[in-house]
């Protein structure tokens, strides 16, 4: 049965409230102007969401700077989440043994369409480490743990992924193509100041019992200590926590 008027108006306006409220991924605070330009809504649609969002208590305002936070309401619907299941709960443990073990940044990715997603990182207690928010959206195209999650990826997703019209075109497809063919040989993908300058990471695939992927775990640090030998040196630190990590998932 096709939708009619109003039910197609309700889906639109679900869908903007959710756009506001992954708005505050990598901010903790926003005014209703920021909020405004980082879902490409006029202020006035805007301000009737954020009251709506704040009634039901997802969202929290600022009086006294008029900055709008999330509400409590999301820690209580978090409480419910299934953990037991979640990756980046389950092997927290194993990735903060991994980083007092290297001294460098640890995290975990997982693929969210064509873009790869940190789900859970530990930060290394040196003075000069990598910062990992987590949350944070990264494209496909560059950097270990995106070439791992698209090495042990199917055929049908790889090919979404390449022949996506945002694919960068500085990047040329048949020679990364190769690259992956290499990372699934090695078992593990190396990048060196690929996304961000002065970075380098090493990043092996977790996989469950039954070969799938799971996600992509990463180390990475100051592309000054973080070199190419070094990563070739604790790459089989890396895979092998990434083996045992992949016994303790679904």
């Amino acid at each position: 049965m096709p939708e009619n008027k109003n039910e197609k108006t309700t889906v639109r306006s679900v869908e903007r409230a959710l756009d506001i409220l992954l708005c505050f991924v990598d901010q903790q605070e926003l005014t209703l102007t920021e909020i405004s330009k980082r879902v490409s809504l006029n202020k006035s649609t805007v301000y009737r969401l954020l009251a709506s969002l704040e009634r039901k208590g997802f969202l929290i305002r600022n009086g006294e700077n008029d900055r709008y936070r999330l509400g409590f309401r999301l820690w209580e619907l978090s409480a419910h989440l299934h953990r037991v299941d979640d990756p980046g709960e389950l092997l927290l443990p194993e990735m903060e043994r991994l980083r007092d073990l290297l001294e460098e940044t640890v995290s975990l990715y997982v693929r969210d369409g064509k873009e790869r997603v940190r789900i859970q990182a530990v930060e290394s207690m040196q003075p000069i480490r990598r910062v990992a928010p987590i949350g944070v959206r990264l494209p496909l195209s560059v950097g270990a743990s995106s070439k791992i999650l698209v090495a042990y990826a199917d055929p049908d997703t790889q090919q979404m992924i390449l022949n996506d019209e945002e694919w960068p075109r500085s990047i040329d497809k048949e020679r990364y193509m190769l690259q992956l063919l290499n990372i699934q040989q090695l078992g593990y993908a190396t990048s060196v100041e690929e996304r961000e300058a002065g970075t380098s990471a090493i990043a092996a695939p977790i996989k469950n019992g039954s070969g799938n992927l799971v996600a992509a775990l990463a180390v990475s640090g100051p592309a000054s200590r973080l070199t190419l030998d070094k990563m070739k040196e604790v790459a089989p630190i890396v895979t092998n926590f990434a083996e045992r990590m992949g016994h303790m998932v679904k």
